[in-house]
């Protein structure tokens, strides 16, 4: 419990702080992926779930004036922004911590890459696939896909999301596979081992 607290409080101190969300004028740059993953493999799914649930509310109370992407789609469906912020959040700390645990017991090192490249690639996976779910046949977010000039929303996708997902998936890779490597040389991983 006093990790999960720990690894919450870093989510919501780095979210207040330029450390957790790098603004751009579509979608900002999170770097918020990083103590998930780690708390993921750190603290196993369930944990993860935690922590992407934690990463997912502070992403909604981006939505009240901080982000003007979230407050516009806020202001087209509450319902649809706040699904679009939490769920995609609490399945990619969820998964991320599967991903690690099943790993775990076949590629010791390997694991905490993988799963540290696997949180920042899921969250853009499943945040855009709710936002295209969601809001792709609304005039804002078609005033976006008129801008890049893209034909369907696969290449929507690629577009709006292409570079700054490259910079989070190498951010998170190199930070969380360190410090989570780190923290399991230390035996601080309670993450689950996978039923044989």
């Amino acid at each position: 419990m006093v990790e999960l607290a720990l690894m919450v409080a870093i989510i919501f101190v780095m979210a207040f702080t330029p450390l957790g969300y790098f603004r751009t004028p579509g979608l900002s740059i999170t770097f918020l992926t990083v103590p998930v993953a780690v708390g993921a493999i750190v603290l196993g799914p369930k944990g993860g779930a935690v922590c992407g649930l934690a990463f997912g509310i502070t992403s909604l109370m981006q939505c009240f004036g901080a982000s003007a992407f979230g407050t516009m789609l806020f202001g087209i469906n509450p319902a649809g922004t706040v699904f679009l912020c939490i769920v995609p959040r609490i399945l990619e700390g969820w998964l991320c911590g599967l991903i690690f645990m099943l790993l775990r017991g076949r590629f010791k090192n390997g694991a905490y890459m993988a799963a540290s490249l696997a949180c920042p690639l899921l969250n853009t996976l499943l945040y855009m696939s709710s936002l295209v779910v969601i809001f792709y046949g609304t005039d804002y977010i078609q005033g976006f896909v008129q801008a890049l000039g893209v034909a369907n929303p696969v290449l929507f996708v690629i577009a709006f999301v292409g570079v700054q997902g490259a910079i989070e998936a190498v951010v998170c890779f190199l930070i969380a596979g360190a410090v989570s490597r780190a923290l399991g040389a230390a035996g601080i991983v309670r993450a689950p081992q996978p039923v044989r």
